[in-house]
């Protein structure tokens, strides 16, 4: 018998050989059940954000969608903005933003939510903003409540003075982390907060300054990686360390061995997975639910095991708010640092 080379032929003799000896024919991926697009103002050289990279994916995994990731890759807000308008233009199923600039965003943002395409904001902004702005929910951590958060645990140590190390003046909202503080231990903001600048030297030398010429500080805070190492060094330096309650913004190797150590008491933890991971979902959810209540979201997230499973191997907890859900603050302190260490850098 003459062996027939045409395409279709071949595809029949294939699969009846596969048939015959017993073999399944495989089945093709399955199809995501929507496409969405999460938008940071972060520049390519932000590390940081790989952990909501990472988060992104397994969300994914988790509720079978897909999620692109766009940043304008030098930072710039206005490039940021026009990502928003080409996500807007593509009609994705979802889109997540993080409102970096307000003022400069709310136009741009404008031109989603004017299309019916379902919002969720993050990180930067406030769940105030996140509002008007028309989303769904904000995810991310209010920086007032994370200072006062901060404050009470200082308070209930018997802290009743302390220092702010603002290494970000220029950013308007850096000042709630130091008022939340001042205002929980019952101080003044103002007169114990000092602008540090972000040179490791000057900040190092003007906590110095400040602590020569204030004896009795009770604590220290500090809003970021850089400003803690650099006071971890005025504080070895000056006999401190382990007498001055000392906490800290954010997350570090320096602030890790400080914390085993006993130099530093803890660390506020925004919890940078929950900002990439959450939004997903709530967004999946709102998709196959086709609701866009908060409440009704949120409690479909909440008995979720494959989310409930991802909190507790990494060692995340997230607070609930009315309408929002808050990333943060979390607390990393001795007695959970060796799973926040093991993960940092790609899930805390």
């Amino acid at each position: 018998m003459k062996l027939c080379r045409g395409k279709g032929s071949l595809t029949a003799l294939f699969a009846a050989l596969s048939i015959s000896l017993g073999f399944a024919a495989s089945s093709p991926a399955q199809a995501a059940d929507a496409h969405f697009v999460l938008i940071s103002h972060a520049p390519d050289s932000d590390s940081w954000w790989n952990t909501i990279k990472n988060a992104i994916k397994q969300a994914d995994e988790d509720f079978n969608v897909e999620t692109d990731y766009r940043n304008p890759p030098n930072g710039d807000i206005a490039d940021m903005s026009r990502l928003i308008e080409q996500a807007a233009a593509r009609n994705y199923d979802g889109v997540i933003t993080t409102i970096a600039d307000y003022d400069v965003l709310k136009s741009s943002i404008g031109k989603v939510t004017a299309k019916k395409i379902p919002l969720v904001t993050i990180n930067s902004g406030t769940e105030e903003q996140s509002e008007k702005l028309g989303a769904i929910m904000h995810v991310g951590q209010p920086e007032y409540v994370a200072g006062k958060a901060a404050g009470e645990k200082a308070k209930a140590a018997g802290v009743k003075s302390f220092l702010c190390v603002n290494h970000i003046a220029t950013n308007a909202v850096s000042f709630d982390r130091c008022r939340g503080f001042a205002e929980a231990i019952g101080v003044d903001y103002k007169t114990s907060t000092i602008d540090s600048g972000q040179d490791p030297t000057e900040i190092q030398s003007k906590v110095s300054a400040y602590l020569r010429n204030h004896p009795n500080t009770g604590a220290i805070l500090t809003l970021g990686p850089v400003p803690a190492a650099a006071t971890l060094k005025a504080v070895q330096q000056m006999g401190l360390a382990g007498k001055i309650y000392f906490c800290t913004f954010d997350f570090s190797d320096d602030i890790a061995k400080a914390i085993q150590a006993g130099t530093i008491q803890f660390a506020i933890d925004q919890q940078p997975y929950l900002q990439g991971y959450i939004p997903v979902a709530v967004l999946a959810i709102a998709k196959k639910e086709h609701t866009t209540d908060p409440a009704k979201i949120r409690q479909i997230l909440q008995a979720n095991p494959k989310f409930k499973a991802r909190l507790e191997t990494y060692g995340l907890e997230p607070s609930y708010g009315p309408k929002d859900i808050r990333s943060g603050p979390g607390f990393i302190t001795k007695a959970n640092l060796d799973k926040v260490v093991k993960y940092a850098g790609q899930y805390r």
